[in-house]
């Protein structure tokens, strides 16, 4: 069975902007929370990921994709915490089914409990 369709539902159901990159730095794919978030930059498809950050961003990303390929045990390092929106960002490796690095994704983790109430069914948007 490809699982690939399922893996994408999930990628594309989490209410955190998800961008894809490529080991070249291109953005891949954005799931639609990521869309939303960066609408104001236009069509990010296919555009390098380095000239959406500052010098300082840039060099940590590489640095990061480096620290990747070191070893199949950096997958996961954490890059900062955005006190504005309470969450926790980090830069997270993919690897292919031998381990091999192929690309990268950031994600955000926010902080602030659930407002709503468990199984409220009536629920339209998701707490973000």
């Amino acid at each position: 069975m490809d699982l690939s369709i399922f893996f994408k539902s999930i990628v594309d159901q989490d209410t955190s902007a998800i961008v894809i990159c490529g080991l070249d730095h291109k953005i891949l794919y954005l799931n639609p929370a990521a869309r939303e978030r960066y609408k104001k930059r236009g069509e990010l498809v296919g555009k390098s990921i380095l000239d959406c950050h500052n010098e300082h961003s840039r060099e940590m990303i590489l640095r990061v994709v480096e620290w990747f390929s070191e070893s199949v045990s950096h997958n996961i390092i954490f890059t900062y915490h955005n006190e504005n929106e309470n969450k926790d960002v980090y830069m997270v490796a993919l690897r292919d089914d031998n381990g091999k690095l192929i690309g990268y994704y950031e994600k955000h983790e926010y902080r602030s409990p659930e407002c709503t109430k468990p199984y409220d069914f009536g629920l339209t948007k998701p707490n973000s």
